[in-house]
């Protein structure tokens, strides 16, 4: 398979969508074979999400254009990531913020699975994304230590958006979600997006998703 041609043909099928021009480049550079194993590689440019292993799956590339057209996020942005999988996400985002400059901001992530968080962390240092940040644990709880962030996102569906990652992110900046709790059929949950102010949170519905529910918290 031509894989530059493949992430190609996939933006140009992207293009007239409600999407930022800067996060059609990023589609455009990250090499999204890299992150689906096995038999479905060859899929990898189809716009359509596709199993990582334990139970999880890696996002439609119009999904992860959508959401990190949403964050608006900036080079020498810092932004917390809910949910690694694979790392596909964070690569993109990382493109985004990252870059030759010497104030290049960075992917902090944290993966509730052990396995997944060690495959996407060696995924990601081979590929060259030394601006993501990759740690295990409960993502109910953020990532204190490098906040705030300008930035957050969730690659989960949760009922409601962990209070700890709103709370992680500084006056002004945006967090983008699933929620809702229904997994078998698409407009169970919404794409939320909140944008944090200094006297309350504006909150935006982008139309029903699809995710797989995020683990951890007090019943798991």
């Amino acid at each position: 398979m031509d894989t530059e041609a493949a992430r190609e043909r996939m933006v140009d099928r992207l293009r007239g969508r409600e999407i930022d021009p800067a996060a059609l480049d990023a589609l455009r550079t990250v090499p999204r074979h890299e992150f689906v194993p096995g038999r479905d590689a060859g899929a990898a440019y189809a716009d359509r999400p596709l199993p990582i292993g334990g139970d999880q799956t890696i996002s439609a590339p119009s999904v992860v254009a959508l959401m990190c057209s949403l964050l608006a996020v900036a080079p020498g942005d810092d932004v917390l990531e809910i949910g690694t999988g694979c790392g596909y996400h964070a690569a993109v985002t990382a493109e985004l913020v990252a870059g030759d400059r010497a104030d290049a901001g960075g992917v902090y992530s944290v993966e509730y699975d052990p396995e997944l968080a060690a495959a996407a962390r060696d995924r990601l240092s081979r590929l060259g994304y030394d601006a993501v940040h990759v740690r295990v644990g409960d993502g109910h709880e953020g990532w204190s230590e490098h906040a705030p962030y300008d930035a957050a996102y969730l690659t989960c569906a949760t009922p409601e958006i962990p209070e700890a990652v709103v709370d992680q992110v500084r006056a002004g900046g945006r967090v983008v979600a699933p929620v809702g709790d229904a997994v078998g059929r698409f407009g169970g949950q919404r794409l939320v997006r909140l944008t944090v102010g200094e006297d309350g949170i504006e909150r935006e519905d982008h139309g029903g998703v699809r995710f797989v529910p995020m683990r951890g918290g007090e019943g798991d």
